[in-house]
């Protein structure tokens, strides 16, 4: 065998700690030599070493054999226990420490997730660095170590550390603050984003520690925000905006019991904006989110902005968090109960603060919990006053595309939501948020929302939904004595949402019997005109000849034998599916016969 092979299989076999040892002597006789290219090989091998170590144990810790792990942990509390010793000796050389500080931290943060007093040594010998060496330096560096962490899975005790000693460097900036800020948090919030998209319930202590050290940097930016003299607005927004998207991400994890496991972190952050100087009018509104994101855009930058895509989201979250937490609720005092009163007597502040709902609703990162009391907080935000009338003098033109995305996400909350109870909360909430659009637009919200429905059930509520509103506008019309020459609106309006479901767009008859339910509302919307059509003083002026034969052939006839064809071939059947689509169908064939009696019988008088 060669001399150094030989050599290279006795320096692998050598433990750990000791080849640590070794490469550390290496080091500081290069650092006393002065040669800077000795001290960067040396330092280079002590960096190899070390992730070596870390390499092995996570090995080790992701067997099964615990027996492995534990000797592992020990290798790695021993080298830990090297590094600090070597760093806190009085002699250490600044040369050394600085070299050490380009290439340790990151395998330092992977050794200190092992057990056993791991932990404490990694955070001292990161701190010892922060302490020790340039901020700046350091700032960069640890920034570096946590890109680089990020390809290691599920390893969130390491961030933790990482996060801790950025937390700490932060504090120490003396200068060029929003600089080193726009540095630091893109990082950050890449580290927050990743780690709680991987982790699930299992590693609940875990996520909540990665919480707590994303706190920290917060603390860290609010104490800068306290040293710059006359408390510098940018940072205060970033600040800001920073916590909203922190709320937003906390909201997103998986913990079996988000309240005791993260309410204390949402109130934290909840105090940083406090402190950046939003209010619960300014959240409940966004615009609060909407001041700090315009001011920073100033600046030319988009890029970092794009970090707090979810801001949005956390600004109506912050929100909710204060209904459903009672330590987020006490810390409010009347302030949201203030706010809520204002907001609920403006007629464009309580819009908003509709739409920014939107967001939490529509949203499959949000747990059912978040969604439960966003519907709470939206059926506070409506009211028990309904102001449309007072609605219809002003222009909504500007909200429909919003109050449209924003109905959906309720109509999603009512289908998926997996408790009766929460879908009869957001169905009531349906119903007052259309109740409050301007009567002009009522109609083209709820032809919208028809015409998008992929469900047949949902098809069938809003058309329940649609004949509520034509009982208002015609006992509205006979209080007004309106005169009209043919169909009014809002008899106009309902007729094209029958059609829409008896003919539909895409051609043939409606699908029966797997549309029942939506078949058989559009039969009782067009029954209930024609009800109201032979009643009054006004009775059979609604419907032309002409409207009526449409109806007569086009809608009605055409459904009798598709009706009659499959009772007759379900009546031979003696299956439980056989059963379940003739008691579908006994609805449909009923009222279909009776909107066809009503029909016949006003054509014959015209």
């Amino acid at each position: 065998m060669a001399a150094g092979d030989a050599s290279a299989t006795s320096s692998s076999a050598t433990p750990y700690p000791d080849r640590l040892r070794e490469a550390l002597d290496v080091l500081s006789q290069a650092c006393e030599s002065g040669v800077c290219d000795a001290l960067e090989a040396a330092s280079f091998t002590v960096s190899e070493i070390v992730d070596a170590a870390a390499a092995t144990s996570a090995e080790a810790d992701d067997g099964r054999d615990d027996g492995d792990a534990t000797a592992a942990a020990r290798v790695s509390e021993e080298m830990l226990r090297e590094v600090h010793e070597f760093l806190s000796r009085p002699s250490s050389n600044q040369m050394a420490i600085d070299a050490l500080s380009l290439v340790l931290p990151k395998h330092v943060a992977k050794l200190g997730a092992q057990i056993g007093g791991c932990w404490d040594l990694a955070a001292a010998i990161l701190k010892f660095f922060v302490m020790n060496c340039s901020p700046r330096d350091m700032l960069s560096i640890l920034c570096e170590a946590l890109d680089a962490a990020m390809d290691v899975p599920n390893d969130s005790s390491s961030f933790v550390l990482l996060l801790n000693a950025l937390a700490k460097v932060l504090t120490l900036i003396q200068r060029r603050h929003i600089e080193q800020v726009k540095v630091a948090l893109p990082v950050v919030l890449k580290v927050m984003c990743t780690t709680v998209q991987e982790c699930d319930e299992e590693h609940g202590n875990a996520v909540v520690d990665l919480f707590n050290a994303a706190h920290e940097i917060g603390n860290a930016i609010q104490e800068m925000c306290k040293a710059v003299v006359n408390k510098n607005k940018d940072l205060c927004a970033i600040l800001g905006l920073y916590s909203l998207q922190i709320i937003a991400l906390v909201s997103q994890s998986r913990q079996q019991d988000i309240l005791s496991a993260c309410g204390s972190v949402v109130l934290q952050h909840f105090r940083f904006l406090k402190s950046s100087g939003f209010t619960y009018l300014g959240l409940l509104t966004g615009s609060d989110a909407t001041a700090a994101t315009d001011k920073l855009s100033k600046e030319d930058d988009a890029e970092f902005l794009e970090w707090f895509s979810l801001a949005t989201d956390g600004t109506a979250l912050t929100v909710v968090w204060t209904f459903m937490y009672d330590a987020m609720s006490k810390y409010a005092g009347e302030e949201l109960e203030l706010a809520l009163k204002e907001v609920q007597g403006n007629y464009m502040k309580k819009w908003e603060a509709i739409n920014m709902l939107k967001c939490v609703l529509s949203s499959i990162s949000y747990p059912w919990i978040i969604k439960s009391h966003g519907i709470n907080l939206l059926l506070s935000l409506t009211g028990e006053n309904h102001v449309q009338e007072i609605n219809n003098h002003v222009d909504f033109t500007f909200y429909v595309p919003r109050t449209f995305a924003t109905l959906k996400a309720i109509e999603s909350v009512m289908m998926g939501a997996p408790e009766a109870l929460m879908r009869k909360k957001a169905f009531a909430a349906l119903k007052k948020v259309i109740s409050m659009v301007p009567s002009s637009q009522r109609f083209n919200i709820l032809q919208a929302l028809l015409s998008n429905s992929m469900s047949p059930s949902l098809t069938a509520i809003l058309l329940d939904l649609v004949r509520d509103e034509v009982l208002r506008e015609s006992r509205q019309a006979e209080n007004d004595c309106a005169e009209s020459d043919g169909l009014p609106p809002w008899a106009s309006h309902a007729l094209e949402l029958v059609e829409l479901i008896l003919r539909p767009p895409q051609g043939g008859p409606p699908c029966l019997p797997d549309h029942s339910e939506q078949v058989v509302s559009a039969l009782n919307l067009l029954r209930f005109i024609l009800i109201i059509d032979s009643r009054g003083p006004r009775s059979g002026k609604l419907f032309q000849k002409e409207t009526l034969q449409k109806v007569h052939s086009e809608w009605l006839i055409p459904l009798r034998p598709i009706v009659s064809r499959i009772q007759s071939e379900n009546e031979r059947g003696d299956s439980e599916l056989a059963n379940q689509i003739l008691c579908s169908l006994n609805p449909v064939q009923l009222v279909l016969y009776r909107c066809i009696e009503l029909v016949e019988e006003k054509i014959k008088g015209c």
